[in-house]
């Protein structure tokens, strides 16, 4: 069975992403079969890497952004994951005009339920990715 959803593109996206930060190698070099449990549509494939490949492309503008933001937390000291789910949701907010910011928000809340079940960075930054959206995205 092929799925399709953005959701599940975005959690594609995120799982490659935390791969890439945390072994610290290239996204190219990270298996497609580590994307997704199930086989993504060619759509679905295409956001996912429409996705990473932003997210790496804007790393520089992002990391600064988040370091602005995570009230109480440092870059580097935050877990692979949260630092992921933030970058993921910043790039989005930031370049990706055809989703709504809550969506955008609701999905990256429902990646930290899902990666966590405790009060973390990443979900905890989340209402500043409001004052982000307005404050940079105009930039």
């Amino acid at each position: 069975m092929v799925v399709g959803s953005r959701r599940q593109a975005r959690e594609a996206a995120l799982q490659v992403l935390y791969l890439a930060d945390l072994c610290v190698w290239e996204t190219e070099e990270i298996p497609k079969a580590v994307r997704s449990e199930e086989p993504l549509s060619e759509k679905a494939q295409a956001f996912t890497s429409h996705l990473i490949a932003g997210v790496m492309a804007e790393l520089k503008t992002i990391d600064p952004l988040l370091t602005r933001y995570a009230e109480n937390w440092e870059l580097r000291r935050m877990a692979a994951i949260d630092r992921c789910i933030l970058r993921l949701a910043t790039y989005e907010l930031l370049h990706d005009a055809d989703t709504p910011v809550n969506v955008i928000i609701k999905r990256s809340r429902r990646n930290c339920q899902k990666a966590f079940d405790r009060p973390n960075p990443a979900n905890s930054s989340m209402g500043s990715s409001t004052k982000l959206n307005s404050n940079e995205k105009n930039s």
